[in-house]
């Protein structure tokens, strides 16, 4: 979202603009790094055309997604409002292609896609890390948290964009990172209040976690 965009655009110095495939790309520098940012917009779909236009155009080394999400309040180390969640693995939890098939599994793709990172790099992050569970739905009613966390018990949190980011890069062997702040928990009601006050919060300096792994990697 530009909500989301304009908290990272500082990070380019700097930068250039270029429009592909109706994506506008912001590149710049910042220290031994050539960066690239791009908003892809709210969803799965926009999520894989933004991830594929990126990749093709500017053939990254790295792919970083970062934005919000929603915490569900499971595991014994919930994720709350304003938290960082490093993924440490991404699934779909509103995909099923039918029998002899795994739910929450794209077809031909692993059922969880992993975003392996060196163990000193995460604890130098000092985040939250765990599941991040994905689908085309804004999770704000318990019946919905409780399904996703029938399927998946140990979702630290779900968002609409990260699984189809992850299933790009997985075929275009591309690393990958999630980052999410936690805007939300739609287990604890009134939700969607809690996500419009949170932009209202200061949230940039949970956005810091993505300079500090820019500046580490």
């Amino acid at each position: 979202m530009d909500k989301e965009l304009r908290l990272l655009l500082p990070l380019l110095g700097e930068y250039a603009t270029a429009s592909v495939n109706g994506f506008t790309f912001y590149k710049g520098e910042r220290g031994n790094h050539t960066l690239v940012a791009c908003k892809c917009g709210i969803g799965k779909v926009n999520a894989a055309l933004g991830a594929l236009t990126l990749i093709d155009t500017y053939h990254p080394a790295l792919v970083i997604n970062t934005g919000v999400a929603g915490g569900t309040g499971a595991t014994d180390d919930p994720a709350k409002v304003l938290d960082v969640v490093l993924a440490s693995e991404i699934a779909y939890h509103d995909v099923w292609c039918g029998p002899g098939t795994e739910r929450g599994q794209a077809a031909g793709c692993p059922a969880r896609f992993t975003c392996p990172l060196p163990a000193d790099v995460v604890k130098a992050l000092d985040v939250k890390t765990g599941l991040i569970a994905s689908g085309d739905i804004f999770v704000d009613d318990p019946a919905d948290l409780a399904r996703i966390l029938a399927l998946y018990p140990d979702a630290k949190a779900v968002d609409m964009e990260s699984a189809a980011i992850a299933q790009v890069c997985h075929i275009k062997s591309v690393p990958f990172v999630c980052i999410r702040v936690v805007s939300d928990t739609p287990g604890d009601g009134g939700n969607a209040a809690a996500y419009e006050s949170f932009w209202q919060a200061a949230p940039e300096r949970t956005f810091e976690r993505v300079e500090k792994l820019l500046e580490i990697l």
